[in-house]
């Protein structure tokens, strides 16, 4: 068993694609309509064959309550692996990206929190190698 597909709930889905996209650097893997919505994923351009994010519309009324409660409390809805994470942090502020959080070290990982546009919080985390010579 694998993962196949996650989703994150965004406001809109046309702006969610183009900051995954052109922001996060993700690729559109399927955008096939249904209904007034689309199943509308990414995946990484490091792992076109990976688990794919659903960008999924925040239409249901359980939604927006749930998001605005892990932004209140700072609690990302993903977390996405960088290789590394002052150089990410320093490319996507150029792309005026805001982070919430900017790079820190908490034990065995560096990590950093941004505002994706559309209602979440995203957690970069570069995993730090501990290992001894």
């Amino acid at each position: 068993m694998r993962l196949y597909v996650t989703n994150i709930f965004v406001d809109d889905q046309e702006k969610a694609k183009a900051f995954y996209c052109d922001v996060l650097g993700f690729k559109v893997k399927k955008d096939i309509p249904v209904g007034e919505y689309r199943w509308l994923t990414v995946v990484s351009d490091e792992d076109p064959d990976g688990t794919e994010l659903l960008l999924e519309p925040s239409s249901h009324p359980a939604v927006p309550p749930y998001k605005q409660a892990l932004v209140a409390d700072g609690i990302p809805a993903h977390s996405f692996q960088v290789d590394n994470l002052d150089a990410e942090h320093k490319r996507l502020g150029n792309l005026d990206v805001h982070f919430v959080q900017d790079p820190i070290d908490a034990g065995p990982v560096r990590m950093a929190m941004l505002d994706d546009t559309c209602g979440n919080l995203i957690q970069l985390i570069e995993i730090v190698d501990t290992t001894e010579d």
